[in-house]
């Protein structure tokens, strides 16, 4: 049974990329009207006259919270202890950055959720081969199709991340700025493992581990198909199960690199197992979401709702995890009470009220009253509603990871963020259904694919 990406689909896709591209476009020409300090005093007055007005609005709608002195990132950046006197900034001299970082941040946040689905979906991919699962075998073209997007996604995340510290004037990474390393102490102690070359190179070996076991993975999965016996099956275990050890050490320093550090002042020895959790779980959903979208055009006769039912166990499972994760990290910080380990969460609950509270809502409570009932997880819309309040949860969850120590309070949902969403929402439905129509969707030479089709529960 083939499938071909439609033209409907196709022309929909190119749609979002071209508005993405433009709504990214109007973002960085919008940050760009502000040049100099004295426009943004001009901007900050005006913001002030306003607050007078509608203090509410400003700082719900806008965050410009004027009472708190910005930094070059979170107020972590500005710790006094880490700063000379020489290279302080006025509080506009911060406030033109976060404009600026604005845009690249938006960017950076988008092409990071899409590539994180697609990782996670590879993981989860790897683990069914490696435990020689029964009922998930006709769903393996599905995770295959969704795991071309892995090298694409993750290139262009390290693209960005590079470009906004050389194109851009540092707007991601303030450890690439050596001007900031130059006066601060606590950046100078890591850069032996933070410095840009460094940074390309772990890069690198992570995106080509992670697209060379896609590769390998695939081709004995296609060749499994017209083989006599289950050599490339045993093969496509052995690297499944090798891959495993390669993604939980690369998946963490990834974790580490792309996102913890942009603020290089705070850090959690949780935080790798934290993102995995969210990948992970964003990656099932959209495993679901695919396949009840394949199975409501007549495809994936073989896929029934046990099948679903097991996906949508799953999406409820790691939501529960990743609520665990999120709890052990915040508590154990908050309790501690320590200064530098503090400030992430007093930053993100003083000017992230709405999505750091929202996210944990979408993430957590939704999952658990949606997909609690044994019932609703046999329900196909049920459980793209499910799944689209847990990947709006999850993208908040990135939101709150990048906006908070680059643009601080300077945050909003508009142009260049819609437009990022749009931009790699639809490149990934391109690779994503492109590669699907590339092979048949049964696996059919997989020796557990007659379990898995008449897979019951």
């Amino acid at each position: 049974m083939e499938y071909k990406i439609s033209n409907r689909l196709r022309t929909g896709a190119i749609i979002m990329i071209v508005l993405g591209l433009l709504g990214v476009g109007y973002g960085f020409m919008d940050s760009h009207h502000y040049q100099t300090v004295d426009d943004v005093k001009e901007l900050l007055a005006g913001e002030h006259h306003d607050g007078h007005a509608d203090s509410a609005h400003a700082t719900n709608d806008h965050g410009d919270d004027q009472g708190v002195t910005a930094s070059h990132g979170e107020d972590s950046h500005a710790d006094e202890a880490h700063v000379d006197e020489g290279h302080q900034m006025s509080h506009e001299e911060h406030v033109l950055h976060q404009i600026h970082n604005r845009p690249w941040s938006a960017l950076y946040v988008g092409a990071f959720f899409f590539f994180m689905i697609a990782l996670g979906v590879l993981a989860f991919y790897a683990i069914q081969y490696a435990a020689q699962a029964g009922w998930s075998p006709v769903l393996f073209r599905v995770m295959e199709g969704i795991t071309a997007y892995v090298l694409p996604g993750a290139v262009i995340v390290l693209l960005i991340a590079v470009a906004s510290g050389t194109i851009g004037h540092y707007n991601i990474f303030v450890w690439m700025d050596p001007e900031v390393v130059e006066h601060d102490k606590l950046i100078q102690g890591k850069s032996g493992y933070l410095n840009i070359t460094w940074f390309v190179i772990r890069g690198i070996i992570f995106i080509s581990g992670w697209a060379l076991y896609r590769h390998f993975s695939r081709k004995f999965s296609l060749a499994q198909d017209q083989a006599d016996d289950n050599k490339n099956f045993k093969k496509n275990f052995r690297i499944s199960a090798a891959f495993l050890v390669f993604y939980i050490y690369t998946e963490s320093m990834m974790a580490w690199d792309w996102v913890m550090s942009v603020d290089p002042h705070w850090f959690s020895t949780l935080f790798g197992w934290y993102v995995f959790a969210s990948m992970f779980v964003s990656g099932i959903t959209v495993i679901a979401m695919i396949t009840i979208y394949l199975k409501s055009k007549g495809l994936l006769e073989f896929v029934n709702d046990s099948h679903i039912h097991d996906l949508a166990k799953f999406m409820f499972g790691i939501s529960i995890f990743w609520t665990y994760l999120w709890f052990s990290q915040f508590m154990l910080i908050w309790y501690s009470n320590i200064p530098e380990e503090v400030t992430y969460f007093v930053t993100r609950i003083e000017h992230y009220k709405l999505p750091f509270f929202g996210m944990l809502a979408m993430n957590f409570i939704f999952p658990l009253l949606l997909l609690m009932n044994s019932d609703y997880k046999r329900i196909n819309w049920f459980v793209i509603m499910a799944g689209i309040v847990i990947l709006c949860g999850h993208y908040l969850d990135v939101f709150n990871w990048i906006m908070p120590a680059t643009v601080v309070d300077r945050w909003f949902i508009g142009a260049p963020e819609i437009g990022a969403i749009l931009l790699f929402g639809g490149l990934f439905l391109l690779v994503v259904f492109t590669a699907l129509g590339k092979a048949p969707l049964l696996a059919k030479g997989n020796p557990f694919i007659k379990e898995s089709e008449h897979f019951h529960y």
